[in-house]
């Protein structure tokens, strides 16, 4: 049996790190410096480590190529970066910095044909999909995939959007509960299980 994996997720917003209660950063708290987290984080071994541009796809635009090339630098662990990223040029321009791994949910979320082609380009290994979702619709017994730091409802069931890219090739899927974000009352069991049941590549949990 494969171990479990420590992977920290920071969350950057105004160039600062953040922790986010149910992705709102009006309620969340500065938490410190991008590199001085991943020089603590390089002393701890952690397996892998996530960087997230909360500001990117809020404000439409380009990745942070320079923050992504200074943390690639101090990072002894592998790095996956993500956070604004929409197109098949933006992920070879990211990994050419030195991130072994590019994030994408909204642009992916919206053209799932999206991920094929970033497949092609730098490897399936290298793409992770992340997704948002929050129980929605009647009783709020629906998992509903949400975008734009969980501002934008799309209206897409999780179960139909997994059905709609089991034949598309990526290398590893992100699923975050909204509503669990920094409560610190556990990990949703329930949406990881849905999601492992449809899907087949390495999982990693937040939330």
């Amino acid at each position: 049996m494969l171990r479990s994996r420590i992977i920290p997720c920071l969350l950057v917003h105004n160039k600062v790190l953040v922790k986010t209660v149910k992705f709102s950063v009006e309620d969340g708290k500065y938490v410190g410096d991008p590199i001085n987290a991943v020089k603590i984080f390089n002393e701890k071994h952690v397996d892998e480590i996530m960087v997230i541009d909360i500001d990117s796809s809020v404000e439409n635009r380009e990745p942070d190529y320079e923050m992504i090339k200074n943390v690639a630098t101090e990072c002894r662990m592998p790095l996956c970066y993500g956070g604004g990223v929409k197109t098949v040029e933006q992920v070879n321009h990211i990994i050419s910095l030195g991130a072994e791994k590019v994030a994408v949910s909204s642009a992916a979320i919206e053209d799932p044909e999206l991920l094929r082609k970033m497949s092609a380009a730098v490897g399936a290994q290298s793409v992770v999909l992340v997704l948002d979702v929050a129980k929605r619709g009647t009783f709020k017994k629906t998992y509903e995939l949400l975008t734009i730091n969980g501002k934008k409802k799309t209206g897409i069931k999780l179960v139909d959007y997994l059905q709609q890219i089991k034949d598309i090739p990526y290398g590893e899927i992100v699923t975050n509960n909204i509503d669990r974000d920094r409560m610190m009352n556990g990990y949703d069991i329930e949406l990881s299980g849905i999601v492992r049941e449809m899907t087949d590549v390495p999982m990693t949990i937040l939330g």
